[in-house]
């Protein structure tokens, strides 16, 4: 199936933005080639969230690889939904985290990694790493081995 011909709702329409966490734009499209292992990146260099106890501002490059399946993620509503955090007040762990879960119920991917590069605040630069294999899979192993030996 051609992704033009799937019921994606965000692509080639005029954007609208929400002004809060949205994992519901989230799109996804079939893969055209499941049998393949292959790395899809997407980095997000303008990523920002509100700090929860402060209200401030806070930014980072959002990193996403992953090995897709069955399903992928439609870049444009990737886009409209990490801009969601944008008046969202999350800690930097906790974004990492939630965009993480928010694509693997989307997508249900073979691997998944989501980095986060925070710029500094009070002198310190703040880069949570989470990822997930799917369980009793190689993937899982491959995760493991990823988390072991993770090294910004």
């Amino acid at each position: 199936m051609a992704r033009n011909k799937e019921n994606l709702k965000h692509l080639g329409k005029r954007t609208e933005y929400s002004q809060d966490y949205a994992p519901e734009v989230l799109e996804s499209f079939e893969n055209q080639h499941p049998d393949n292992d292959y790395w899809v990146r997407f980095n997000c260099p303008e990523f920002t969230t509100l700090c929860p106890i402060t209200g401030q501002p806070d930014f980072a490059e959002i990193r996403i690889s992953y090995l897709p399946d069955k399903r992928m993620v439609e870049s444009k509503s990737l886009k409209l939904y990490l801009f969601s955090f944008r008046n969202h007040g999350d800690f930097h762990e906790d974004c990492v985290n939630v965009i993480m879960k928010d694509l693997i119920k989307l997508m249900d991917p073979k691997y998944i990694e989501v980095t986060g590069l925070f710029t500094p605040r009070g002198g310190i630069s703040i880069y949570p790493y989470a990822n997930y294999g799917r369980p009793g899979t190689k993937y899982e192993k491959m995760a493991e081995h990823r988390m072991l030996n993770h090294d910004m």
